[in-house]
């Protein structure tokens, strides 16, 4: 199920039946087709007689059906004057596996598609079938935005900034010691290189997998030295002797329900982050708050995150504090 002619009928229908013309209701231009939306005056942010830009996006992922990603990027894209629809590809309904990236790729770049945001678990699988990575990408190996450009499909990260913006804007004193982070996927990756950035002096990285643990942890020291991270063993442990803790794990989601940390390692002088965002209020958070933890939810990272993949895609400079403030109106 890798090829692309396989794959194609079950894309078609997942993402180009599900968008029609804002204006008539009609499928959508072919790729390679002149024509260009003729947009009433009336539509927000489009100047009388404009022909806008137009953008195909879509979110690939697992268990992601209840994603504010697609809402967010089309309520900016027409305050900005842009036809911009952005779907989602949930690889649980649609049954998309690693095997199929490839596939993926090729019929987005074909159907005309800007680019496509990656999320759990592809963030890693999908950088072999990329032409190119931007440095920060190859850096972290990991990547969460794919732009088309020429031809060739570049894969960038933006989740680092994206996470470490509005953490050091809600705790600029954070990151002075010890921090342990759960989790060492795409996610994780991206959020340990924004706190060891920020200065923390050693990041403990705890995962269920070990292996991929010690991967993330090999990276990180090539980058920022052996001495300032370091695989988790004990969590119990690590969290006693820690400022902070960070949930770069799915644990929270609505759609993975629990908390990442059990509640009784959990203390007053802890702070706590969350890069889950729906619910903006997850389980790990309500106890952290309940054992009187600073905390930092994760509508900022995926609110700035989304900023910057907004600009990859269509070249524009977003208004980033709307967009800051729509998340967090969907969320709330």
């Amino acid at each position: 199920m890798t090829g692309t002619g396989s794959i194609g009928p079950r894309l078609d229908q997942a993402l180009l039946s599900r968008m029609p013309d804002p204006e008539t209701g009609a499928p959508w231009p072919a790729p390679d087709s002149d024509r260009r939306p003729n947009v009433s005056a009336s539509v927000a942010g489009w100047a009388r007689g404009a022909r806008p830009a137009i953008h195909r996006l879509f979110l690939l992922g697992e268990g992601i059906g209840a994603s504010r990603t697609p809402a967010l990027h089309e309520y900016e894209g027409r305050e900005q004057g842009m036809w911009l629809s952005y779907r989602i590809l949930d690889s649980l309904e649609w049954d998309i596996t690693a095997a199929d990236l490839p596939a993926v790729l090729d019929w987005a770049r074909t159907s005309g598609f800007s680019g496509l945001n990656v999320t759990h678990p592809f963030k890693q699988a999908i950088i072999p079938s990329l032409d190119e990575l931007s440095d920060r990408a190859g850096a972290l190996g990991a990547v969460n935005t794919v732009v088309f450009r020429d031809g060739r499909a570049i894969g960038h990260n933006t989740d680092w900034c994206g996470y470490q913006k509005p953490f050091h804007d809600a705790l600029p004193d954070a990151c002075r010691g010890t921090v342990v982070q759960l989790g060492a996927g795409g996610a994780g990756a991206a959020v340990a290189y924004a706190t060891l950035d920020l200065g923390t002096p050693l990041l403990i990285v705890h995962d269920i997998d070990t292996a991929r643990a010690a991967a993330l942890v090999e990276r990180m020291q090539g980058i920022f030295g052996p001495g300032r991270v370091q695989v988790g063993v004990d969590l119990a442990r690590s969290v006693a002797g820690a400022e902070g803790v960070v949930n770069a794990t799915p644990v929270g989601m609505a759609t993975h329900p629990g908390c990442a940390i059990d509640g009784d390692l959990l203390r007053p002088d802890l702070w706590v982050s969350e890069i889950v965002y729906f619910p903006i209020q997850t389980e790990l958070l309500v106890r952290a708050r309940d054992a009187g933890c600073r905390t930092v939810d994760g509508a900022g990272m995926a609110a700035e995150q989304a900023v910057r993949a907004f600009e990859l895609f269509t070249g524009v400079t977003p208004d980033a504090p709307r967009m800051h403030a729509r998340v967090r109106a969907m969320v709330a």
